[in-house]
């Protein structure tokens, strides 16, 4: 039978994710604690407490260093802890001048990376941490969605590309199962599902970005995941993994709930 095997949410978007025993899911098709807060260019063309595309801050996608830091949140006291290596970057609560210390911190590690979303654009700074450290709602599209892959499609991935170590991490779902055949997840497309007790709506496969072409561990560019899902699986779009809304009240979800397709 289909079942969980691994739970992520994101406090940070496109930061360090936090493996978690159980996630709740929430009406609005999000999940709780998952990218509470954004690190945004200051002309990013939306509000701040507002949804807007992941390009119009620091992400994976455009900052693959990102990857180097180790983010901790504690979702209590809105307490922001970052490591690079052995060394605190930065751990400071979000509020008063906490927050600009996070993003001061943040702003002087990207700025020296070789490959950055801010050399020669003096219209993005300054950045500005965005979000209240609570409310989900900078997930790659305004619908929200909860996100799930299998196992067995990550090592028919790893064959085809020729990455034995290719991982959950490489691309960033909130829920991952064991269980299923390679790529079935991809024909719940239109179907309910029931996940433990939470039914939740299969809305669309996931298109992939240039986030999964950073190396989780290095932050380094080591991998054509896109074209390489797009020649091996004879894809239109290089796709992995599927997004789903709530369909009812929501609840919550544990590692090791079975999943089972019910209409």
């Amino acid at each position: 039978m289909p079942h969980i095997v691994a739970l992520y949410r994101y406090p940070l978007k496109g930061f360090t994710p936090e493996p978690v025993q159980s996630l709740t899911i929430l009406p609005d098709g999000r999940a709780s604690g998952d990218r509470v807060l954004n690190l945004r260019f200051a002309d990013a063309p939306a509000a701040d407490d507002a949804w807007c595309r992941k390009y119009a801050g620091v992400v994976l996608a455009n900052t693959p260093g990102l990857a180097r830091l180790k983010t901790t949140y504690d979702h209590e006291t809105q307490q922001l802890k970052i490591m690079h290596g052995e060394r605190v970057l930065v751990d400071e609560r979000l509020e008063g001048a906490g927050r600009q210390r996070i993003v001061d911190a943040l702003t002087a590690y990207v700025d020296d990376l070789e490959e950055n979303p801010l050399r020669g654009r003096p219209e993005r700074l300054p950045l500005k941490l965005v979000g209240d450290g609570i409310t989900p709602r900078y997930q790659d599209n305004d619908a929200g969605q909860v996100t799930l892959h299998s196992r067995e499609t990550i090592t028919s991935a790893a064959q085809a590309l020729g990455d034995p170590d290719l991982n959950d991490h490489r691309f960033r779902h909130n829920i991952v199962i064991e269980g299923v055949t390679a790529w079935e997840e991809l024909s719940w497309l239109g179907k309910r599902l029931r996940i433990g007790a939470v039914e939740m709506d299969v809305v669309k496969p996931k298109t992939r970005c240039l986030a999964t072409h950073a190396n989780p561990a290095t932050g380094e560019r080591d991998l054509m995941v896109m074209q390489g899902l797009v020649k091996h699986f004879r894809q239109e779009q290089p796709t992995l993994g599927i997004g789903m809304l709530t369909h009812g009240a929501g609840g919550v979800v544990r590692i090791g709930d079975e999943i089972s397709v019910i209409s």
